[in-house]
């Protein structure tokens, strides 16, 4: 996998997002990486941002939540987002 941002990102899971994002920042945090690599760099962390942000609503979407009844007791569970 290359850090060229044209690179589709669509196709990655959130851990493999997440991996290739969190190694782009620790080279930019170096400070060793040249310039125009650093642009190229900065710009395909954004769209791995923009994945794992993709990411984690549609999964916050699934979560469920557990329903409660009058007396506060539970009474199964209710998707989180029932829309």
């Amino acid at each position: 996998m290359t850090d060229a941002p044209n690179d589709d990102v669509s196709n990655l899971t959130f851990e493999a997002a997440l991996q290739e994002l969190e190694r782009i920042v620790g080279r930019l945090e170096q400070g060793q990486v040249p310039l125009e690599e650093s642009i190229e760099n900065y710009r395909r962390g954004e769209a791995l941002k923009a994945r794992c942000d993709e990411l984690l609503k549609r999964a916050e979407a699934r979560v469920e939540t557990i329903a409660t009844g009058a007396d506060g007791a539970p009474k199964g569970v209710a998707p989180l987002d029932p829309g």
